[in-house]
């Protein structure tokens, strides 16, 4: 089961947050089932510049066979303590392409059902003589992004401000998100700028069936 977490914080509770950042792989490392975890920052998703971050939405995507420890681990619960509001999916990989981190994390069942929502996820590692050619290029694709039909939500995620970059978008069916990745103008030119550039020493391309989502991390509905 791969699950992802979202909150939103309070912004007295910032660093508590980048505590968690720091320490929250060690913590994680000890629990049983779990394979694969990453905390991570959010942002708009809008230029994957450090002018994007957004301070407030914190992140961990993890994927475990006991999902139940996770949720009552002591790490969860110090994040649903200093959050307002949390959001929570529940994904089933469908295809997953590269590797996180040196590793391939989803495992991708042949029964895995492939209509209804799509989750998709994609990170890469910036080569750090390209990050200035790399934000200069994706301004485009972005807009195209955020008007594409379909498209319920997109955030950009990041394990760093520079440098490891990546998005988690939810669709309400495959053919939408195919539709973005395969025939848009902006993402195939930055695809074929890819080719060429060879922005990324790593890179991550998975899709997820999404089993469940609940909470919401809407900045209207966080009470100060």
């Amino acid at each position: 089961m791969t699950v992802f977490y979202l909150w939103r914080i309070k912004r007295r509770f910032i660093g508590h947050a980048l505590v968690h950042m720091a320490i929250d792989r060690f913590l994680l490392s000890r629990l049983s089932g779990v394979s694969f975890s990453k905390s991570i920052g959010t942002g708009t998703g809008d230029k994957f510049t450090p002018s994007d971050a957004d301070p407030e939405v914190w992140g961990l995507i993890a994927v475990t066979s006991d999902l139940s420890q996770l949720e009552s681990s002591r790490l969860i619960r110090s994040w649903q303590k200093i959050s307002t509001s949390q959001m929570k999916l529940l994904l089933e990989p469908i295809s997953s392409h590269g590797s996180w981190a040196g590793k391939e994390p989803f495992v991708v069942k042949a029964e895995t059902k492939t209509d209804g929502r799509i989750v998709a996820i994609t990170r890469a590692r910036i080569k750090w003589n390209l990050n200035f050619l790399f934000w200069r290029s994706v301004p485009p694709v972005t807009q195209s992004l955020r008007s594409q039909p379909g498209l319920i939500k997109a955030i950009g995620i990041g394990e760093a401000p520079i440098g490891l970059q990546g998005t988690l978008s939810i669709w309400e069916d495959g053919a939408s998100l195919r539709a973005f990745a395969y025939k848009g103008a902006a993402h195939a030119a930055v695809i074929d700028a890819t080719k060429k550039h060879q922005w990324y020493s790593e890179e991550l391309f998975a899709r997820f069936s999404l089993l469940e989502m609940s909470g919401t991390i809407e900045k209207a509905d966080t009470a100060e």
